[in-house]
């Protein structure tokens, strides 16, 4: 279990704690009772409201749970598996959209994990299994076919860890998934998008159905940012998706088909033997002054 106390002052109701991937903090939302941000070395992860699960803050994670409501229809329940827990943001999500689904979380921050179950407990009836273990370890656990959607949401300190940019490590998402899953992981890059470029192209050696979706200063190489990526051996609800992340409060762009590929600019397949973490964020990306 993390040790945690209050934030210095004490005034807000917010926590730190050491956890093992550096330092945590709680942040209290002002704006709802029961709404928390989490923050690892003040780098923002997720954004929780236990009053309402449904409802997801950060653009990337309503773009996640745009990949979730399309995975099957409403109220389908799901088999998912997420590669980086956080504030477990949309194991919670899935579980209120998707009653009965069956997830999944594997967080390699076994500290982290404490802090978030005592702070932030879990619906007890929602059937959501974690595990402390590592991400690319934890995949290898889960049967062939198993899954219907994989989370990649998973970061040392703000950058992703080299074992999870792979085409080794993409072939065993692909073993995991049931024919017709989805695959959508959280990438972040800034200018000039070597590593996102990389990225794609290391999906497309993979998986025959590509989308991506960010906001379109990222995509322009103005700004750092998080971007979706979305992968499946099947056709992807290509309009729907255009239409719900247009449509967001904060309104992002989804490329895909040729146009995706051309982005890549003729980036390289990235293997185990070159694997590189992603990029650091530039100081100023989270600055909250």
């Amino acid at each position: 279990m993390a040790k945690s106390r209050r934030r210095r002052g004490g005034e807000d109701g917010g926590v730190v704690a050491a956890v093992d991937g550096g330092t945590a903090e709680l942040i209290p939302d002002p704006d709802r009772p029961r709404g928390w941000t989490l923050l690892i070395d003040s780098a923002p992860q997720s954004h929780v409201d236990l009053d309402d699960p449904a409802r997801l803050t950060f653009a990337y994670q309503r773009r996640l749970g745009h990949v979730a409501d399309l995975t099957a229809p409403e109220r389908t329940p799901l088999r998912v598996v997420h590669l980086g827990g956080g504030a477990f943001t949309l194991a919670r999500y899935i579980a209120a959209t998707r009653p009965r689904s069956t997830q999944q979380i594997v967080e390699i921050d076994a500290a982290l994990v404490g802090l978030v179950r005592e702070r932030l407990p879990l619906d007890p009836g929602a059937r959501i299994r974690v595990r402390s273990l590592d991400a690319r370890a934890g995949l290898a656990r889960i049967p062939d076919g198993w899954a219907d959607l994989i989370i990649a949401d998973a970061f040392s300190g703000a950058r992703t860890p080299a074992h999870l940019t792979s085409a080794e490590f993409l072939a065993e998402v692909r073993r995991a998934l049931a024919p017709g899953g989805r695959y959508a992981a959280n990438l972040t890059d800034g200018p000039p998008l070597a590593h996102l470029r990389g990225q794609i192209a290391t999906a497309a050696s993979v998986f025959p159905e590509l989308a991506l979706a960010a906001d379109p200063a990222v995509l322009r190489g103005r700004l750092f940012g998080n971007a979706v990526l979305l992968a499946s051996d099947a056709p992807l609800p290509l309009a729907e998706l255009t239409r719900r992340v247009a449509g967001d409060p904060h309104p992002g762009r989804v490329e895909h088909g040729r146009e995706l590929l051309d982005f890549t600019g003729g980036a390289a397949v990235v293997t185990d033997a070159a694997a590189r973490p992603s990029p650091a964020p530039p100081p100023a990306a989270f600055d909250r002054s």
